[in-house]
């Protein structure tokens, strides 16, 4: 049977991936994707493509050239969505671990990426496809601007991201004239944005820490010292919410209030003068200064964001 191709091992057989009908509206369904490509050809490094497309349209709704897929670029660029357009009934997009948790043994959180909870939080649905033709519209979208895009910059002479960015909305506007398609029906499903729609709180990086008794946390290898105070005292062994806003801003919140702190940056040196003349982080202090001369160099977390001039809040010992 193998040999007439009567049968056909299951590693082998082609799965079939029927069409799938346009939605009818503009903003009820907004495929977003990521293409990595060497934009610039060899007049600049390798970047990603944030790409946004309607589905009923096939029209180009937010292009974003970034380093790569993190959490924060995909905040910046969606943020910038919907300050242009409004709120779209539903973002769809692929499994990548900023849309969907890939960790399958992760038991604490609810079960949300960063990303998915913000945009629960302005109201507003992701969708994970199980396949990258589920999602065709953005991926032949890629392809041509992979060819088209690739050959303006190129007579631009663009060859960084900035450049590259700026140069965008003429592009998307004349792409959109030549390949965008009219809805079925005119209705443009955008929601407008209103005064509860927090866009600094909904796109902020946030984790959960436990105080200590000597009223200390740790998050992304930063030791944070909280101000002496009543709720600060009553978040002693309980869990604070840490809230890192793009900008570099950190916040440190317990049962809705914001607790005033101090910082120690645990990848710094730390001397033994810095220990003895910090009295309340002595004992944390100097297991850093032993751990850091016995281990190798530390770096930061690859799971939180990098903080962008928070090194101006440091609190400095000795």
């Amino acid at each position: 049977m193998i040999t007439e191709g009567l049968w056909v091992k299951r590693k082998e057989r082609k799965r079939v991936h029927q069409p799938r009908q346009r939605r009818d509206c503009l903003g009820e369904l907004i495929q977003i994707d990521g293409s990595e490509h060497w934009w610039f050809e060899d007049r600049g490094p390798q970047c990603t493509l944030l790409v946004y497309v309607d589905d009923a349209t096939s029209r180009l709704m937010q292009l974003k050239f970034v380093e790569s897929e993190s959490a924060f670029d995909y905040f910046k660029a969606t943020r910038e969505y919907l300050e242009a357009h409004g709120k779209p009934v539903a973002f769809y997009s692929d499994k990548h671990s900023v849309f969907r948790v890939t960790n399958r043994q992760a038991v604490g959180g609810d079960g949300m990426t960063q990303f998915g909870r913000a945009l629960q939080d302005l109201r507003i649905e992701i969708i994970c496809a199980n396949s990258s033709q589920a999602k065709g519209r953005v991926e032949r979208a890629h392809k041509t601007l992979q060819d088209r895009l690739v050959k303006e910059l190129r007579l631009q002479e663009v060859s960084t991201i900035e450049a590259a960015n700026r140069s965008l909305p003429a592009f998307l506007a004349d792409y959109n004239k030549r390949f965008a398609k009219p809805a079925h029906n005119p209705k443009d499903l955008h929601r407008p944005l209103t005064g509860s729609d927090n866009l600094d709180e909904a796109f902020a990086w946030r984790e959960e820490r436990t105080v200590s008794d000597s009223l200390t946390l740790q998050y992304d290898k930063v030791v944070f010292l909280l101000e002496p105070s009543e709720i600060a005292f009553d978040a002693r062994r309980k869990r604070v919410t840490v809230i890192d806003y793009p900008d570099g801003r950190l916040a440190i919140r317990h049962k809705g209030v914001e607790l005033a702190y101090s910082t120690f940056d645990k990848l710094r040196s730390v001397t033994h003068a810095a220990v003895v003349d910090n009295k309340r982080l002595g004992a944390a202090l100097e297991f850093i200064r032993e751990e850091q001369q016995q281990a190798e160099p530390i770096r930061r977390s690859q799971h939180a964001p990098r903080r962008r001039g928070q090194l101006n809040h440091i609190f400095k010992v000795g």
